[in-house]
């Protein structure tokens, strides 16, 4: 089993920024990629950005490409999303998720939410 806890969620203005967490614990060497997705009311949950635990290699929404940056530390089990030039159309829950051979692992979701 692998837990994932994030954290930095909040309010923030349009065009304003935030930072989240997420730590990852538990069966970690089992985990080749880790994520941040988002789920707005009424919307299906989506990608945001990914990267791979081996070569950091990352990959991103079209709607956060240039704004949003994933990284992640591998020493500390961590992966963070610096969010840049906030728009109201972020407002969701953000979840930290986790890939394995074997499954996908989900955190509890953090709320964001920019105000216009």
């Amino acid at each position: 089993q692998v837990q994932l806890v994030e954290s930095g969620g909040g309010l923030v203005q349009a065009g304003g920024s935030l930072r989240l967490s997420c730590a990852a614990s538990g069966r970690i060497f089992s985990v080749n990629a880790m994520g941040w997705y988002r789920q707005a009311p009424g919307k299906q949950r989506e990608l945001v950005a990914v990267i791979t635990t081996s070569s950091g290699s990352t990959n991103y929404a079209e709607s956060v490409k240039g704004r949003f940056t994933i990284s992640g530390d591998n020493a500390k089990n961590t992966v963070d999303l610096q969010m840049d030039s906030l728009k109201p159309e972020d407002t969701a829950v953000y979840y930290c998720n986790a890939k394995s051979i074997y499954r996908q692992y989900w955190g509890q979701g953090t709320q964001v939410t920019v105000s216009s």
